[in-house]
């Protein structure tokens, strides 16, 4: 294990931790991140409309179409969000104007999307004129969302960078100069786009979520998809680099796509144990890594009755921010990153507990994962209320909790006698110079 560590450390983490601050997997990052608030706001209003209460549902039925709409301006244009998101955040890292580019952004992402006229669908008197399908403008459309904000920001600094385009007075105020910047790279952009999607009639969404459909596929319902990236996060993690930072930039783009298809599934009537998705981030956030990555929470509880001295500190400073899912005191602290000993469990642990959660997911043991919660709430809160407020997800939490715990037993207590050994060997030299 030594040697595997020590190789990750240095032949991989370099590119790896480089691939990690690469501008456009950040502006990917970030966007997304930014949306977190509106898909919270969204999937809330979601639960509410669906509480497991008896009487509760047949009451709140006729009102269940009003919650909806919160969701669908939310989750149901999450791509807008994160086009624009995106956009600003590339641009931005460019040092040009990350407003113009969100904007150019966004527009893009929007004409990949032709207008359709429902007036002849509609009785006489009511008509809507020409109206946008919202089929991917949610998460559906975060990869077109992707490509449209890369092509858009790129041209722009391209058109900048070459001073293609038309400077205005300094005596101009700024955000005139600013729309007069965009004028050319922005009448390129979109002509370019509006040749592709109109004239040639190339239907970019319905192509890259063809694409992406089946990758999202294997990761949101295959065992072994849904293994692979909690695999590749804890063995970076063991090596010291950030796992998440740098796998989750590649997948939570699909984490999304999952989560909306359910969440849309479940809104449209689909019970919450069949819903298409078994693994969107929040399977992984509330059952997986249950205070931290490695289920930190069971190595936390651990330590508190280990005989180290320094490991039962650190296990009783852990506990309460792991608790609320804050683990770098525990993995720097014990250490856990480039220790061989705790490193077996630290990936296995999560893989175990992954496989409890799919098939307690797939067998409809437990509800299917709607919401997105704050991702400081304590595991079975936080479970309870990404599944519809399924009481069995708690049980599932603690279940794994237990699980991992097991795991890393033995190996705890290998290396609590380890640290046992060198305590007393180190206080023996202290006593040893004393009396000197």
């Amino acid at each position: 294990m030594n040697a595997v560590l020590s190789w990750i450390e240095v032949k991989l983490m370099p590119p790896m931790a480089k691939f990690a601050e690469q501008r456009h997997m950040k502006a990917i990052r970030n966007g997304v991140i930014s949306t977190l608030s509106l898909i919270m706001i969204g999937t809330l209003f979601l639960t509410i409309a669906n509480l497991p209460i008896p009487g509760y549902v047949d009451w709140i039925k006729p009102y269940t179409a009003d919650l909806a709409i919160p969701f669908r301006i939310t989750m149901g244009l999450l791509g807008i969000y994160g086009a624009f998101s995106m956009g600003y955040n590339l641009t931005k890292s460019y040092k040009l104007d990350g407003i113009t580019g969100g904007i150019l952004s966004l527009a893009t992402f929007l004409m990949l999307t032709i207008p359709v006229n429902v007036d002849e669908l509609l009785p006489e008197g009511q008509a809507l004129g020409w109206v946008l399908p919202m089929n991917y403008l949610g998460g559906s459309g975060m990869f077109s969302a992707i490509i449209a904000m890369i092509f858009a920001s790129e041209m722009y600094r391209l058109f900048t960078t070459h001073n293609i385009t038309i400077r205005m007075p300094e005596q101009v105020p700024p955000a005139v100069a600013r729309s007069f910047e965009a004028l050319i790279p922005g009448a390129f952009i979109l002509t370019f786009v509006w040749v592709i999607r109109v004239i040639l009639g190339l239907d970019i969404n319905k192509m890259l979520l063809d694409l992406f459909s089946p990758l999202v596929d294997i990761m949101g319902n295959n065992l072994i998809g849904v293994l692979l990236p909690m695999f590749f996060i804890h063995l970076l993690w063991a090596a010291g680099v950030h796992g998440m930072s740098i796998i989750g930039s590649l997948v939570r783009p699909m984490w999304l796509v999952m989560l909306d298809g359910n969440a849309a599934a479940f809104a449209d009537g689909t019970p919450i144990t069949q819903l298409p998705y078994i693994a969107p981030e929040q399977f992984y956030q509330w059952t997986v890594t249950i205070g931290g990555a490695g289920v930190s929470i069971s190595i936390c509880i651990l330590l508190l009755f280990c005989r180290s001295t320094f490991l039962k500190q650190v296990g009783r400073f852990s506990l309460i921010p792991g608790i609320f899912n804050i683990n770098e005191m525990l993995i720097f602290g014990v250490p856990i990153i480039m220790n061989p000993i705790l490193a077996i469990p630290f990936i296995t642990a999560p893989l175990v507990t992954s496989t409890i959660s799919y098939f307690a997911v797939k067998l409809g043991i437990v509800n299917g994962f709607i919401s997105n919660q704050a991702w400081t709430l304590p595991a079975p809160i936080g479970a309870y209320l990404s599944s519809g407020n399924d009481w069995r997800m708690i049980v599932l939490v603690v279940i794994n909790v237990l699980v991992a715990m097991a795991i890393y037993f033995p190996f705890v207590r290998i290396y609590d006698k380890k640290m046992v050994e060198e305590e007393l060997a180190a206080a023996n030299e202290n006593k040893e110079a004393v009396q000197a």
